[in-house]
């Protein structure tokens, strides 16, 4: 907001007058002196014009960044610190992986939330796009910020840790897979088979799913808007603790394909895409999207009433046009009476 109607703020300025009532004292007093008229500025700057343009994918690359930070942080600091070469003494256990995967969901949350959406995962945008009419416009556009935010997050890791990953490989430059690509991409266990590993992934995203669902379901006991993040939290950190063990949890396309191309890019090679047969399509990034749409049909087809789900869309029209047809009919009832 500014005041004033200087030449300069007008040449370089979007902004639209705030017409008052002559009758107002603050409109008769702007009516005496035109220099107290009040301007609502839209874009007070040339960086502002842009940053309205790519807010929205900004915040899920931020977001999906600050995920991968916490979540391939804490497994770099858990595993590495267990080599008495690198470290004294271990600095963790599974138990602090959950807790490091939730923090930065909720983080992540709580960063891109009120701009995004916070989705921070390309499996929820393919739900919300699916589901609840989010633009499908959109949908490219966060699913490539949530990649790229994923790819930033695992490199800024490894640019910290890499010493460490240089004394526990035993060398510098030595890097093995899985071995320590598995800090950053997840690789499912020996004894797994593909469809064992397919499932955890789709079960885990499923209910992930059904929890953003509900939590933002304002219908069912939805938390306030600035709590939702902690839902995330403890929805993860359960996931984690719960079904973790096998494929290492990845729910999130972007969470696992991200890390797993900058590990192809710092030296691992492409073991990365060629272990078990391509196993990061399958797992990691066809389990999470059909374990999201099914979780969110399920969701939706049961519990959800909300008009916005294509499940209910069906009888909303119905209901509009049985409205349009009794207005038709009886022209002197109120809207209100109409049902």
């Amino acid at each position: 907001m500014s005041h004033g109607t200087s030449d300069d703020a007008k040449a370089t300025h979007e902004y639209r007058e705030r017409i008052l009532p002559q009758s107002s004292p603050r409109g008769a007093e702007s009516a005496k002196h035109p220099e107290l008229t009040e301007h609502c500025v839209m874009y007070p700057n040339a960086w502002a014009r842009w940053r309205a343009v790519i807010r929205e994918p900004a915040a899920e690359f931020l977001g999906t960044m600050v995920l991968v930070l916490f979540g391939n942080g804490v497994v770099c600091q858990v595993v590495l610190s267990g080599d008495p070469a690198v470290a004294g003494g271990s600095k963790g256990d599974y138990l602090s992986i959950c807790f490091g995967y939730g923090t930065g969901a909720a983080l992540g949350v709580w960063i891109s939330g009120g701009i995004s959406g916070g989705h921070i995962n390309p499996a929820v945008t393919l739900a919300f796009a699916v589901f609840r009419g989010f633009p499908w416009k959109k949908v490219p556009i966060y699913m490539f910020a949530q990649l790229m935010g994923a790819l930033c997050g695992a490199a800024i890791v490894y640019a910290n840790y890499f010493h460490a990953i240089d004394i526990f490989e035993g060398g510098r430059g030595v890097r093995t897979v899985p071995g320590t690509a598995g800090f950053f991409g997840t690789y499912a266990l020996d004894y797994l088979t593909p469809i064992s590993a397919f499932f955890d992934e789709f079960l885990g995203t499923a209910l992930l799913v059904m929890a953003v669902f509900a939590v933002t379901d304002k219908k069912n006991i939805a938390p306030k808007p600035g709590m939702v993040p902690l839902a995330i939290f403890f929805t993860v950190f359960g996931i984690a603790l719960s079904f973790g063990m096998q494929t290492g949890f990845a729910i999130n396309p972007a969470r696992d394909f991200g890390p797993r191309l900058l590990t192809a890019m710092v030296g691992y090679g492409r073991d990365v895409f060629n272990f078990r047969n391509q196993y990061w399509i399958w797992c990691p990034i066809l389990g999470p999207f059909l374990g999201a749409l099914v979780g969110a049909l399920v969701y939706d087809t049961f519990l959800f009433i909300g008009n916005e789900s294509i499940i209910n869309t069906a009888i909303s029209e119905a209901k509009a046009r049985d409205r349009a047809r009794n207005a038709a009919h009886y022209p002197e009832k109120t809207a209100g009476e109409i049902v």
